[in-house]
């Protein structure tokens, strides 16, 4: 459902939907109810300068009753944020696409304590294209290929690319020679496919038994000498599905986990980044026929991983 108030410092209005039904007599009692206890203050305010709207961009008072409106926009209070000592590299730009190499530990789009520092809002904020979308997410801790669209007319072409699995993407990983002990060898190139679920605890997904939901094609590309950690390589992964840390679990599931990686195979406690130890995951390459010029395209990222030789 389109905002009917646009993108404000490059950050969309919070949609919230209102109860059918219930003890508030008003739109505002409800949101008393859910956030009074935090600024019932800024909650007034905001009703009282016009900056909660209905749909249709009309304005809801003090007094707007509870069943008017389904749902409502209003720009929520942007936290402070520390600014991440990381950049974003543009690789192209046109009427329709652009592409960047995202960099590690900076989210693709805003959530839970990251809003302003996002790999979205940054580039809204710095290239002024507030209809700027992202086609695909890259996980926090992974850099590289980023695709976002810039024009709204055209983005459903793209979209459907990726909807009917039409986009070819390309990582690299540095992960261990070797499996870990009680792991069988691994004959490369070896296709993972497994069923994953999201688990019930902070271990973000997980591998179960039936049928498969997900898979990954791997390649060793080389092997070098990485002194006290031994020998280490570098990988090819190809995933045919895109589920969430698909490449990661995948790698672990073969006891082969990623360098740096505090999730899989073993959750660490939760620890300060280290922007020195960057997940050795990068998304090295993106390629599909563009539906606008019927021509084969493909974008590859330009970083490298600190830790490949």
């Amino acid at each position: 459902m389109q905002s009917p108030l646009p993108v404000r410092d490059g950050v969309n209005a919070t949609r919230l939907r209102l109860p059918d039904e219930g003890p508030w007599d008003t739109a505002m009692d409800y949101m008393m109810h859910r956030w009074g206890h935090i600024d019932p203050q800024g909650i007034e305010d905001r009703f009282d300068a016009g900056e909660i709207v209905g749909e249709g961009g009309v304005l809801l008072d003090r007094h707007t009753r509870l069943e008017d409106h389904t749902f409502i926009w209003y720009y929520r209070t942007l936290p402070q944020e520390t600014r991440l000592p990381v950049e974003i590299n543009i690789l192209h730009q046109d009427e329709h696409l652009l592409v960047v190499d995202k960099p590690h530990f900076l989210p693709t789009t805003p959530g839970g304590t990251y809003i302003q520092e996002t790999a979205l809002v940054r580039l809204r904020n710095q290239l002024s294209l507030p209809d700027l979308i992202p086609m695909h997410r890259l996980d926090r801790m992974t850099a590289g290929v980023l695709l976002l669209s810039t024009n709204p007319d055209t983005r459903g072409k793209y979209q459907v690319l990726f909807e009917k699995r039409q986009v070819q993407k390309e990582y690299e990983c540095v992960s261990a020679a070797e499996p870990a002990a009680g792991h069988p060898a691994v004959v490369f190139p070896a296709l993972v496919r497994n069923r994953m679920v999201k688990s019930r605890d902070y271990l973000l997904a997980e591998v179960v038994e039936g049928e498969p939901n997900t898979e990954t094609r791997i390649e060793q590309l080389k092997t070098f000498d990485a002194g006290t950690h031994g020998r280490r390589a570098l990988y090819r992964l190809e995933p045919h599905t895109g589920k969430t840390h698909q490449l990661r679990v995948h790698m672990a599931s073969l006891g082969l986990g990623i360098v740096n990686d505090a999730f899989y195979p073993e959750l660490l406690d939760k620890a300060p980044d280290n922007y020195s130890k960057p997940l050795q995951l990068l998304a090295r390459g993106i390629r599909f026929v563009d539906p606008i010029s019927k021509q084969p395209v493909e974008y590859r990222s330009r970083l490298e991983l600190s830790e490949a030789r």
